[in-house]
């Protein structure tokens, strides 16, 4: 029932805080939350149907859009669940430029994470410092593969390009500056008492309900739960390289802070152990069926072209089946489920989407907190619009 003293207030689709376009339904007493109604879809572009119209390889740039902030997290989930499907194991210097730049993205979307969490807080000028270091990633992206953004930098079968010098020096360079610059994120932030006072004791989530909600990620592992893809399901070269699994002791949105912020160092050091260990050898399997020729050849050799122009035609087609894969992404696991009828494009795909399910535990957590916490609650769950609708 809705009493006199209470009011219902429309908060989004378009807030800044929210970080896309949510929109939440509170209803209020005072400043008291007493509940909140997440409503979801402004962002849905029908993705899982799109992909049973395209040919495999057709659907890779879709994934570029699905978390925006870190596209090569996301193709290396989606080509990944394709080569589980086909039955094939990629090079391994193909796996390890893979764990780069995975952790670049990661690193870059733990960045844009930090300087809107702070600014929603009021933390200004963090966000210049963020952005300032995530244009360098950016950058070595840009070097690696002419995008920025939507960078497709992965195939099935391998990567798109191999590392050339260039970005070799600069990620040495980067991997170097970057431990002093988190560091100076934590001299302005995790000893501040403003940051205290808006971050410790609120939106707490125990380690039970996050596992009732599906969490993954570090919304999970900041409720204590040491579950991680990388880990639990090693993939790529994570398995070769040695790196910690930060968690929480409370559950708060502060034990959710200092988890990215260890997970940023932890990053850093998997990209220096995967630049020492990375392998000689090729970046991509030797397959007609599955990898497409290299430039030079077309112009060389007619076998080369004709292998080309077949994949472009007929694309990829692997056996009947049905494949689950996952890895860890900045929010969490993401998984592509695959259902092929033997045909080059999947009868049926299903994707499991962090953001998807953080965005669920909103309700609980703020339930009798203040509204003014609000804002600190979603940025602590780092959501992103683009693959929670899809």
């Amino acid at each position: 029932m809705f009493l006199q003293d209470e009011m219902i207030l429309e908060m989004g689709p378009q807030h800044p805080s929210t970080h896309g376009v949510l929109r939440l339904t509170l209803r209020l007493k005072g400043e008291t939350i007493l509940d909140v109604d997440p409503k979801i879809g402004y962002l849905h572009r029908g993705i899982e149907k799109i992909a049973e119209r395209l040919m495999y390889t057709q659907f890779q740039p879709y994934t570029d859009r699905l978390d925006y902030i870190s596209a090569p997290a996301n193709n290396l989930a989606y080509v990944q669940s394709v080569e589980k499907l086909l039955g094939i194991d990629v090079t391994p210097r193909a796996k390890f430029i893979r764990v780069i730049l995975s952790e670049l993205a990661r690193i870059s979307s733990h960045l844009v994470w930090l300087a809107t969490h702070a600014l929603d807080l009021g933390a200004m000028s963090m966000f210049l410092y963020c952005f300032r270091e995530r244009e360098l990633v950016l950058d070595l992206i840009e070097i690696y593969c002419g995008a920025r953004l939507t960078t497709s930098c992965m195939e099935i079968g391998g990567v798109r390009n191999d590392l050339n010098q260039e970005f070799i020096d600069k990620l040495n360079d980067f991997i170097k500056m970057f431990p002093d610059k988190i560091q100076d994120y934590e001299n302005l932030l995790t000893k501040n008492r403003i940051w205290l006072k808006r971050t410790k004791g609120i939106g707490i989530i125990t380690a039970e309900q996050a596992v009732n909600y599906g969490l993954t990620g570090p919304a999970l592992r900041g409720s204590g739960v040491k579950y991680d893809v990388r880990k639990a399901q090693p993939y790529a070269a994570y398995d070769q390289i040695d790196f910690e699994v930060p968690i929480g002791m409370v559950g708060d949105v502060y034990d959710r802070y200092l988890v990215r912020m260890e997970e940023m160092r932890q990053s850093n050091k998997i990209i220096r152990q995967a630049l020492e260990k990375l392998p000689e050898g090729a970046i991509k399997i030797q397959d007609s069926r599955i990898t497409r020729p290299n430039k030079a050849d077309l112009s060389t050799s007619m076998e080369a072209l004709i292998q080309y122009c077949y994949l472009i035609m007929e694309g990829i087609i692997p056996p009947k089946g049905e494949v689950y894969s996952s890895v860890e992404v900045p929010k969490g696991e993401l998984g592509f489920y695959i259902y092929s009828d033997g045909t080059s494009k999947p009868y049926r795909m299903k994707i499991r989407t962090p953001s998807f399910f953080n965005v669920a535990i909103l309700p609980f957590m703020s339930k009798g907190a203040m509204i003014a916490d609000m804002v600190a609650f979603i940025a602590s769950i780092d959501i992103v619009l683009g693959e929670i609708d899809r």
